[in-house]
């Protein structure tokens, strides 16, 4: 069966689910957590959206995102793919540390914004980590309450609902949240009734289900038809067994366009040139590395990404 398209709703706001690779660990240290911290505020700044909710367990990722433009899988694809990178240099190892791709509700926010920024605060307690989710340093609920900053975290929103004034705000969030700490499992947080979708009453389903969908992804041939004139190469020779410098550089630009478009995965890339996955994700490595480091690098790759959408 087809999978859905992902619905793109400008100021939407969805409910993310990162999970583990057959359910392994995605996080080792501290240090791993705080490298997931930075990245989410790169994605913030580069993208646009807003995070108002979060908890970074031990083998996945709750995330409440707020869109602006930019469609949500060009964000978590980035933010996946660095992350990842992230732990397989650390831990020496290659390969998928996320499962498949992420999962994605669409949120009525004014019928389940409160509760779901509980239901994902309170995972921990769930799990039995902790007895009060103050206790656990990895989720949103502490900067809530202001134990602590997070200058990337969207409190104010959730915030303004329950009192003008801060403290009074905060001390009703606090009662708020522990009203629900008996709360079990919701599976419709975890995916709409009427459509997987969604989540929200009827009128709010069939406004979503009538608004554009995200704009499909182009083609990796319109990559290809791209890239190799800008490097005077052609298909066959970038599937050739050559180490020319030029070439792996222009196969690592075709994988950082692949995943940021959309059009394919690294693994799809590597196989159509019959290269190793990790020779390839390296050479997407060194071309997103310049793209943080060099302003004209940045640029060229915008402009490409743009050129190839449109056509």
């Amino acid at each position: 069966m087809a999978r859905k398209p992902r619905l793109h709703v400008p100021g939407g706001v969805y409910h993310v689910m990162l999970r583990g690779n057959a359910g392994q660990d995605i996080f080792f240290s501290e240090g791993d957590r705080a490298v997931f911290y930075l990245l989410v505020q790169e994605g913030i700044e580069r993208f646009g959206h807003r995070v108002h909710g979060f908890c970074l367990m031990t083998h996945h990722v709750h995330l409440l995102l707020q869109v602006a433009d930019v469609p949500l899988s060009r964000s978590l694809q980035n933010l996946a793919f660095r992350y990842t990178r992230w732990i397989n240099r650390e831990r020496g190892q290659v390969g998928h540390l996320f499962q498949g791709r992420y999962k994605a509700v669409l949120v009525d926010a004014d019928a389940y914004l409160l509760e779901l920024v509980r239901y994902i605060h309170l995972n921990p307690v769930r799990a039995g980590l902790v007895a009060d989710p103050a206790e656990y340093p990895w989720s949103g609920h502490r900067a809530y309450l202001g134990m602590e900053t997070l200058p990337w975290l969207h409190t104010e929103w959730v915030l303004g609902q329950f009192a003008k004034r801060l403290a009074t705000s905060r001390k009703r969030y606090a009662a708020f949240v522990a009203a629900g700490m008996a709360e079990g499992h919701r599976p419709e947080f975890h995916g709409g009734d009427d459509d997987g979708r969604v989540l929200g009453e009827e009128s709010f389903l069939a406004q979503v289900l009538e608004a554009p969908l995200a704009p499909p992804p182009p083609d990796l041939a319109a990559i290809l038809d791209y890239v190799c004139p800008r490097y005077e190469t052609n298909v066959d020779a970038l599937g050739k067994p050559s180490r020319t410098h030029h070439l792996a550089e222009a196969r690592g630009v075709i994988g950082w366009l692949a995943m940021h478009t959309g059009a394919a995965t690294l693994t799809e890339v590597a196989r159509r040139f019959h290269r190793d996955l990790a020779t390839l994700s390296q050479a997407v490595c060194r071309i997103d590395l310049a793209s943080q480091q060099d302003p004209a690098a940045a640029r060229k790759l915008k402009r490409a990404i743009n050129e190839i959408t449109k056509a």
